[in-house]
């Protein structure tokens, strides 16, 4: 797939209003799971303003609602934001789900990753371990790991 011109400079990093954003969305699914509970595949879109809309999909299977994650971060950027939520022109949004992810040792073990992405900058994956689900207290994650680039989604 051919990329945009814009893509090709896009800055480096992740600002702190990003970092807040995935860091908040990725402390609500580890809270999810500590509770036993299932994590969507879910949305938090922010704009200049600092107003955020969040969404979740759950419909289909994984693939799918991740599809239709994306999907929506573009809709979203297309139609300027979600008046309806009071959401302004997009600038920045995360995306967290449950998956697996291959250890050193070639065994793959639970995880929830992370898609992070800011208006003029690269996007990007990461992941953390998580064991204990339902556990409450005794739920553990690791420190989140890069998993590396992904498309932009603004």
């Amino acid at each position: 797939m051919a990329r945009r011109a814009e893509d090709e400079h896009r800055e480096d990093g992740v600002t702190p209003e990003l970092d807040q954003l995935s860091s908040t969305l990725m402390g609500d699914a580890f809270d999810l799971l500590a509770a036993g509970k299932d994590v969507d595949v879910l949305l938090v879109v922010e704009d200049a303003g600092g107003s955020a809309a969040s969404y979740a999909f759950s419909d289909d299977g994984m693939e799918e609602c991740l599809a239709g994650a994306h999907a929506k971060v573009r809709d979203l950027r297309h139609a300027h934001g979600d008046p309806e939520v009071g959401l302004g022109e997009p600038v920045r949004y995360a995306i967290t789900y449950e998956g697996a992810v291959a250890d050193e040792s070639g065994a793959y073990q639970d995880a929830v990753l992370l898609e992070f992405g800011e208006k003029g900058y690269k996007s990007y994956s990461a992941y953390s371990y998580v064991k204990g689900r339902g556990e409450g207290d005794g739920f553990a994650w690791t420190e989140p790991a890069p998993a590396g680039e992904v498309e932009p989604l603004l």
